[in-house]
């Protein structure tokens, strides 16, 4: 087209046309943003139940659910898992609850959270019978469904690093379940700065989540967590 055929009328409306796109996307941009600090500000108020394990052990909970991270190629727990661990068993042997709860992705035979986790704490000295095993505990809504669900937990104390807690105690708070959180000794994980923005991300979908309440993938027959951690044997 012959730019000299454009009038100025028709110019100063594409103009305009473009302006009133770009204020759109603007308003857009800015409702999501306030959406995702909002959110971030409700699921994060759930850490006020965050606890000393002083505090725990006088709860009487029914098991502590320690939740699943890496495993590495050698079948070892990765540095955040072993923290999460040494905790769980810490409140364990000071009798802040009987049993342990070990909940991680077992989602194929190459690929196995919770026999690690278990393993570890046997080694600890912790009774095969006290260690039971969720292998469907693919994200912290699920871990927390199942330990409602299958594990029948009432009362759960949660153990994960400090900023991770917040979502599960939100997530246990939505679904009915009494939980506290007692935070794993932190010390400067690599890759701590992707998992801290990645959690801004987890807790809308959480929130999300936890409006509508699906079922796992997974779920299945009760094992109730106040009988012998063997039934969960794989």
């Amino acid at each position: 087209m012959d730019q000299s055929l454009i009038t100025p009328a028709k110019s100063g409306e594409k103009k305009r046309r473009g302006r009133k796109i770009l204020l759109l996307i603007g308003f857009i941009l800015v409702l999501v943003i306030a959406a995702v600090l909002i959110i971030n500000a409700v699921v994060l108020n759930a850490g006020e139940r965050i606890i000393s394990p002083a505090d725990a052990a006088e709860l009487q909970a029914d098991c502590i659910l320690v939740l699943g991270a890496g495993v590495q190629d050698d079948g070892e727990p990765s540095l955040m898992l072993r923290d999460r661990l040494l905790k769980g068993i810490e409140l364990y042997q000071s009798g802040v609850a009987p049993k342990l709860l070990m909940s991680g992705d077992h989602g194929t035979k190459g690929y196995d959270e919770v026999n690690v986790m278990k393993n570890f704490a046997l080694e600890m000295g912790v009774a095969s019978s006290d260690v039971f095993m969720d292998h469907a505990g693919f994200s912290t809504y699920d871990s927390l469904y199942r330990a409602r669900d299958i594990f029948q937990a009432e009362r759960i104390i949660i153990v994960s690093q400090q900023y991770h807690l917040p979502r599960a105690l939100y997530i246990a708070e939505r679904l009915g379940v009494e939980a506290y959180g007692v935070a794993a000794d932190d010390i400067a994980y690599a890759g701590q700065t992707y998992r801290e923005l990645r959690e801004v991300a987890a807790r809308c979908k959480d929130f999300i989540q936890c409006i509508f309440l699906p079922e796992p993938a997974l779920l299945g027959e009760a094992i109730p967590v106040s009988g012998d951690g063997d039934q969960t044997n794989d």
